[in-house]
């Protein structure tokens, strides 16, 4: 099974390339182009299903190094959170939560419960915004990428402590009221070219 990794001191540390969007109305559903600079202290969510599901969509897979890179750009970087759920049967995924826990990522990971449905699933939304909470004291930005609107509150009470809020998610599978209370949104398919590994094929 993976383990749960506790918090560690802050240490920041210096990232690369990005972009992010602001709404210009609520309602229209268009977004601006913004290029970010002022990010200061960052932390990035990072809800491995959705993200999972928004590649497939986009039909790429996903370099997380550059994906790092690209959302913590005008920013230090203090801690990166990827949640997500587990079968404890699957080699491969277990090297791919060891690599990530080796290439700047703390995993935090959950058992995959069968469902009455026979479907295998997890719900990391109360880790994720706990954490949200925990930490918001000790960063400038909170990048979210979710697109699941059961985070907003979580979200909401974070920009009322000052801080800045930014969420990443495909436009067609986020919740418009994650959208309306941050302070930026990027759709990740305007980032598709930055974010994706170089061999990156269509699936079929």
């Amino acid at each position: 099974m993976i383990q749960l990794i506790p918090p560690r001191p802050f240490q920041p540390s210096s990232n690369g390339h990005a972009y992010a969007a602001k709404p210009s109305s609520a309602s229209s559903g268009e977004f601006q182009g913004v290029e970010r600079t002022d990010r200061g202290r960052v932390v990035v969510f990072i809800d491995g299903a959705s993200l999972f599901y928004a590649a497939m969509q986009m039909e790429i897979e996903i370099d997380y190094t550059r994906l790092l890179s690209c959302l913590v750009s005008g920013g230090r970087l203090i801690h990166a959170h990827f949640y997500t759920g587990v079968d404890p049967s699957n080699e491969k995924q277990k090297g791919f939560l060891y690599w990530m826990q080796c290439n700047g990522y703390r995993v935090v990971a959950k058992e995959l419960v069968q469902s009455t449905t026979g479907a295998k699933k997890v719900n990391l939304n109360v880790e994720i915004a706990v954490d949200l909470v925990r930490l918001a004291p000790y960063c400038d930005t909170m990048i979210l990428v979710s697109g699941d609107g059961d985070l907003t509150c979580a979200l909401d009470f974070v920009n009322y402590q000052g801080v800045q809020t930014e969420v990443v998610g495909l436009r067609s599978m986020i919740s418009e009221h994650l959208i309306n209370v941050a302070d930026y949104y990027t759709d990740l398919a305007t980032i598709k070219q930055e974010i994706q590994k170089r061999h990156s094929k269509e699936f079929h």
